[in-house]
């Protein structure tokens, strides 16, 4: 019994069912709400496992940038114009002139 239905009762739920969406779009909305589920509980454990707490605190000091947004951030403090340029070339430079920066403050 499901929910205090017996089988007379969920019989003719599923005639009802086949009489209002017809007997081919039922199994397509049976995948979809199964499929729906799976999903839904997916994230649900997404959300609910305890995340990484060097990558927390990282995304934290970040303060919601992206990793691509901190990049541009810091090329303009050094003076470059970021765009256009792939990311392996300009943090190379950005490294290169704050090592620059750095020696020069000494």
């Amino acid at each position: 019994m499901i929910g205090g239905m017996g089988p007379l009762e969920i019989t003719v739920l599923v005639g009802i069912f086949f009489v209002l969406f017809g007997a081919e779009r039922l199994p397509k909305m049976a995948n979809a709400l199964g499929r729906s589920k799976g999903e839904f509980q997916k994230g649900l454990t997404e959300t609910t496992q305890l995340g990484d707490l060097s990558r927390t605190t990282a995304d934290l000091e970040a303060g919601g940038r992206t990793p691509e947004q901190l990049r541009a951030e810091r090329a303009k403090a050094v003076g470059l114009n970021p765009e256009g340029m792939e990311p392996e070339e300009l943090e190379r430079k950005i490294v290169a002139l704050e090592a620059m920066a750095s020696s020069g403050e000494e």
